[in-house]
């Protein structure tokens, strides 16, 4: 299904412009530093809450809290991780809650404070569900992923399938066993959805195969395929402060970003695919716009067939459509966030 372009944040009026995918990405960091993915601490003023456990708060986390969002930090496999939640105004949870991945580059503030145009939306977004009954809880990566030679990749999610253990999957593990469960209140409702933004697309898309029996259903916005890809991180000229190297297709060889990367007559180089307990494969709707050069059209496209192919029921795609390809159209888009919450929503009987 596509849906023509209206949205009110076009190319010309980001903060910044790139006339390639590395430089859309090295500017995108800057901008999301700015509204959510920046590392400056603040340290308390008089009268104002002390500060949780773990890692000192960074000035995003200050606002989101100012906002009224609730941080946690949980010890998982050596490394403290972040998570800010936020319930409904009623306290209720009348329609479950949703796990929220951000892309790569950026931080779980990204949701839940805009200090620039870019990441409006993704703010917009968490505000509706809110407004709509669903508890919120924002995850935020670590910067602790390698690559298969061990090169660090920067501030993404471990979606990609490797012979060590990713670091990511005992984090969202800890999320949906324990953290939800034990902020639900009584009579809440027990669904769990699951979104994600590119980098964190992907991990939706991954948590989502080995999860399944406690997801409810879940929709990647600008993601492609975690079993059939590969990073090189090995930096590059134009890299972002913390972000490095490209990512490829593990079939052509291609860079995710050209047209007709994920295009390939077979899946001989897939990886084996994660199962949830009991089979369980709940139910995905895929949001992303048609000219996105950051991620090709072609590897979203793949994704959809290695799921529906696993027998994950498939809504069809909310595609944008209407515009030139370009990098712009790879970030999360007002158009989303009401049939993307429609779309959880059908699940509440």
């Amino acid at each position: 299904m596509a849906h023509r372009f209206s949205s009110s944040i076009r190319p010309g009026r980001l903060a910044c412009r790139a006339r390639s995918a590395a430089a859309a990405l090295a500017c995108a960091v800057t901008v999301l530093a700015c509204g959510g993915g920046g590392s400056g601490t603040a340290g308390g003023s008089a009268g104002e809450p002390a500060a949780p456990a773990g890692p000192l708060a960074t000035v995003q986390e200050r606002q989101c809290h100012d906002a009224g969002w609730q941080r946690e930090v949980l010890s998982v496999a050596g490394l403290q991780r972040l998570v800010l939640w936020k319930a409904p105004p009623d306290g209720r949870w009348r329609q479950g809650a949703v796990i929220v991945m951000h892309g790569g580059g950026g931080s779980h503030t990204n949701f839940c404070v805009a200090n620039v145009p870019l990441i409006e939306p993704q703010v917009r977004f968490t505000a509706q569900a809110l407004a709509a009954g669903f508890a919120v809880f924002l995850l935020d990566s670590s910067d602790r992923v390698s690559d298969q030679a061990g090169r660090l990749c920067g501030k993404v999610w471990d979606d990609e399938v490797q012979t060590r253990a990713s670091l990511d999957l005992p984090f969202i593990d800890q999320v949906l066993g324990s953290l939800i469960p034990g902020k639900r209140p009584p009579g809440g409702r027990p669904e769990v959805f699951a979104t994600g933004l590119s980098s964190g697309a992907f991990m939706t898309v991954r948590a989502a195969s080995r999860f399944g029996d406690r997801l409810t259903a879940f929709a990647p916005v600008s993601g492609g395929d975690p079993y059939g890809w590969a990073r090189d991180c090995t930096p590059l000229a134009g890299d972002r402060s913390n972000v490095f190297g490209v990512a490829r297709d593990l079939e052509t060889g291609r860079t995710i970003s050209e047209p007709g990367a994920c295009r390939s007559p077979d899946m001989a180089h897939e990886k084996a695919w994660d199962t949830s307990p009991g089979g369980a494969k709940p139910a995905f709707r895929q949001f992303h716009h048609e000219g996105d050069a950051i991620l090709d059209v072609s590897c979203v496209e793949k994704v959809a067939t290695q799921l529906t192919a696993r027998g994950y029921p498939q809504t069809p795609a909310w595609r944008m459509a209407g515009a030139q390809r370009d990098t712009a159209w790879h970030y999360w888009l007002d158009e989303y966030n009401t049939p993307l919450l429609a779309f959880f929503a059908s699940f509440i009987r």
